[in-house]
């Protein structure tokens, strides 16, 4: 092994250890406070102990945020923000966003730690299991979503209004206080082997689940300041999270744009208005058409420099 090879591996494994330490360090001085402090609604609600236990979180995200731009300088950032939106810490929105990898959400928080209201997401319930990071989820009211089969289902119809009740009781507690709601439509990272299995009519997306955001619609609806639409392009090839960390992540293109709401949008029921579900359902795949063509534009300039 040359020496140049030898050091530019001593360099990474330093910045691994340095990244991997911090950050298991900041889970174990930010998770047991937020913890801790969530066990106290079981004994009633307290908007205070909701800002410190955000704070807290806030706090936990920027220790990420500030090894991005501390450890991984190297990595380009190229941040489009439409000018129809006006972000603020104040303002409530939901959020769309393909998803292509675990590192997509470190970019929406690196995005949004500044920008915006804490961003919480629609989760799977197995992620509670995950020590302090999963109980956070709950505490914090990320909408947690158990994924029953259609055989599960078909057994016990039950499962799926218990689902969609919890979603509910989740999106209804948000309105106390500023929020994002992240829901990413695909329901899945992409891969291309999805992608076949599919038959997805998008060159670079899968096709979009639009139950998630029909319910935060119906409950949150009236209420947001805005539907942003976000889009993550890493124009060197899909990242996995190691490789994030250790700074072999050239080039990220974030892009959000506001997406304008129809009046009939908020009059229906998804769930049981089966002409209402074919048009809100195809609805949303014109924004994913458009989502599609935004990113072959991103990598043709890629590709073209």
């Amino acid at each position: 092994m040359s020496k140049v090879k030898s050091n530019n591996v001593f360099k990474k494994i330093a910045k691994g250890l340095s990244v991997s330490s911090t950050i298991t360090a900041s889970t174990f001085l930010h998770g047991p406070p937020v913890l801790a402090l969530g066990l106290t609604k079981l004994f009633g609600q307290s908007k205070k102990i909701d800002e410190t236990n955000i704070k807290l979180t806030n706090s936990w995200l920027g220790i990420n945020n500030w090894l991005i731009e501390n450890v991984l300088p190297e990595t380009e950032w190229d941040i489009y923000v439409d000018e129809q939106l006006d972000l603020n810490m104040d303002g409530r929105y939901l959020m769309i966003c393909n998803h292509q990898s675990w590192v997509d959400t470190t970019v929406n928080q690196y995005f949004g730690v500044s920008r915006m209201p804490l961003t919480r997401f629609f989760t799977k319930w197995e992620l509670i299991f995950i020590p302090f990071v999963g109980q956070a989820f709950k505490i914090l009211g990320f909408p947690m979503m158990k994924r029953h089969t259609k055989e599960q289902i078909a057994k016990n119809p039950e499962l799926k209004k218990r689902d969609l009740e919890e979603a509910r009781k989740s999106c209804q507690q948000l309105l106390s206080q500023p929020f994002t709601l992240l829901n990413y439509l695909e329901g899945t990272r992409f891969t291309q082997e999805k992608h076949d299995q599919q038959q997805s009519p998008f060159q670079h997306l899968l096709k979009p689940k639009a139950g998630g955001l029909a319910l935060a619609l119906n409950i949150l609806g009236d209420q947001i300041d805005a539907l942003v639409d976000m889009t993550i392009v890493y124009p060197d090839g899909v990242p996995g999270y190691g490789e994030f960390w250790l700074g072999d992540v050239p080039r990220i293109v974030v892009q959000l744009h506001k997406v304008p709401l129809p009046e009939w949008i908020l009059q229906g029921n998804y769930e049981e208005d089966d002409a209402f579900r074919d048009k809100f359902q195809q609805w949303v795949e014109q924004i994913w058409h458009e989502k599609d063509q935004r990113i072959s534009a991103i990598k043709a300039k890629y590709a073209s420099e």
